[in-house]
């Protein structure tokens, strides 16, 4: 069997092909950036998200017949459009877009809703307010909305299913805490309407026909990135936990099936979130969030000029034993967990006349890796679950040094993703168990390989003390930034 994949990044999109040995194939990619059309702001073109993923899925199929089709993507990205026409209302807001930071504030003073202006809440408000004239046209039936999976789901079945699964759901913000349904108290807060809201769904099933592709192939799964990647992963029992490393971080741990009592940030700074779903029982996991990972070695590269490429930073950090203790903060955007803090700056502390570029590569690529231990601490802090093993992929899971920093903070065995980005992987096999190809999750998992396992050899250069101290000298540089809580 062949199962079809759909990835929707947050910069760039791609398709695959996922075979019964779960190997991924035929991968084609598109690059699709968001624009900023003012500070703040993050917008895209739905109608050209569309016809991109036309594009690089026709491409991958390669004239062959598939069998299912998984659909994973960038999370609580908002699209409005009108049923009748099939066109977006006004820009999709990508999950980025900063546009209602005072709605979400004003929502926990009026209502007291804990919102954060990167789920979909507040998003879906701007757009009724300031796209639709009235509100008559506010509540017409012919308006629906929905995340990137709901929009893709809708246009490839030809109009036919408005879906959209647990695991895009319980991020919009505007679900009870299970994720099951959408939260009435919260709608009525937001003059939102439920029946202009899609149908929520099992991540894995049968959920939509997708006939705008060659054989209409069954749509059976759809999959947050973050999500797809834990499950490509291999992370499906407790204490099972993943960091991708990109642009940003994002750990997610898997904990079981238990629905969480809120869907609030825990004490540790960690969210709950629906891991996965089918018709029989849904999954549970924590995610925690580093606002910038990678953004620093971009950094270090455009803006610093210490390394030509991303690459070079591998070979540059390894020319030296250590950071001769220079310590860097990578909080370029603020801090996410546990701290959510987003006046803390970056930061390089312990600089002396010997310092070189090669000690501050160094220190931002240690940096990183203390912040993705901190990340683990917290999702243990609030789950009671040892992690024993830290999964990773992304970008910078690429570097050698990196990852060896990683094992040696974390005092823990790292395994390094066969596959760079996981996500594509995650939902094939999502999407292939729920057409046949495989007969459990947990077979689906089994078939992957080539992953690579590095294991701490000591002390980290800095040590776990030494770098709270250097994140608490970071902290609350913009006073009135470090106030806002979301």
């Amino acid at each position: 069997m062949r199962t079809l994949v759909i990835d929707v990044g947050t910069s760039g999109l791609r398709a695959a092909v996922v075979g019964d040995d779960a190997t991924v194939s035929g991968l084609h990619h598109e690059e699709f950036a968001p624009s900023t059309p003012a500070p703040g702001m993050v917008e895209f073109d739905a109608e050209a998200m569309h016809a991109a993923v036309l594009r690089v899925a026709t491409a991958a199929m390669g004239g062959a017949p598939v069998d299912a089709v998984g659909i994973t993507n960038q999370r609580a990205s908002t699209v409005g459009w009108r049923r009748s026409t099939g066109r977006p209302i006004g820009p999709a807001i990508g999950w980025q877009d900063l546009r209602t930071v005072g709605d979400c504030i004003m929502a926990r003073i009026n209502h007291g809703l804990a919102l954060a202006p990167n789920q979909s809440a507040t998003k879906v408000a701007w757009m009724l307010a300031n796209h639709l004239p009235d509100d008559a046209a506010r509540a017409d039936d012919d308006v629906l909305f929905g995340t990137v999976d709901t929009w893709l789901a809708w246009k490839l079945s030809g109009g036919v299913s408005h879906v959209t699964d647990h695991t895009n759901a319980a991020v919009t913000g505007l679900t009870v805490a299970s994720g099951a349904q959408w939260n009435p108290a919260v709608l009525s807060a937001l003059g939102l309407h439920a029946h202009q809201l899609p149908s929520i769904v099992p991540t894995s099933g049968h959920i939509a026909v997708a006939t705008g592709l060659p054989g209409a192939p069954p749509v059976t799964a759809l999959v947050g990135d973050q999500q797809a990647s834990l499950v490509g992963q291999g992370c499906i029992t407790p204490g099972k936990a993943k960091i991708t490393f990109g642009t940003g971080g994002m750990l997610d741990m898997y904990v079981g099936q238990s629905a969480p009592d809120s869907a609030r940030r825990s004490t540790g700074g960690t969210f709950p979130i629906v891991a996965f779903s089918d018709a029989q029982s849904t999954h549970y996991g924590v995610e925690a969030i580093m606002l910038s990972a990678g953004t620093n070695v971009e950094w270090l590269r455009d803006d610093m000029g210490l390394i030509s490429s991303a690459a070079e930073s591998d070979a540059v950090a390894a020319s030296v034993a250590s950071t001769d203790g220079v310590a860097y903060v990578p909080a370029l955007l603020g801090l996410g967990t546990p701290h959510w803090d987003y006046g803390a700056r970056g930061a390089l502390f312990g600089i002396t006349r010997g310092t070189t570029r090669a000690h501050v590569v160094r220190a931002v690529l240690e940096g990183i890796a203390h912040r993705g231990v901190d990340l683990v601490d917290a999702a243990v802090t609030d789950t009671g679950i040892e992690v024993r093993e830290l999964h990773i992929d992304g970008g910078m899971s690429r570097n050698a040094t990196f990852v060896q920093a990683l094992a040696d903070a974390a005092g823990r065995p790292v395994t390094v993703s066969p596959v760079t980005e996981a996500t594509t992987l995650g939902a094939g096999l999502l999407a292939g168990t729920a057409a046949g190809q495989w007969a459990s999750l947990t077979e689906a998992c089994s078939r992957t390989g080539g992953f690579r396992t590095v294991g701490p050899l000591g002390a980290p250069g800095l040590s776990r003390q030494q770098w709270g101290e250097s994140v608490t000298r970071a902290r609350g540089w913009i006073p009135d930034l470090s106030a806002l809580d979301f």
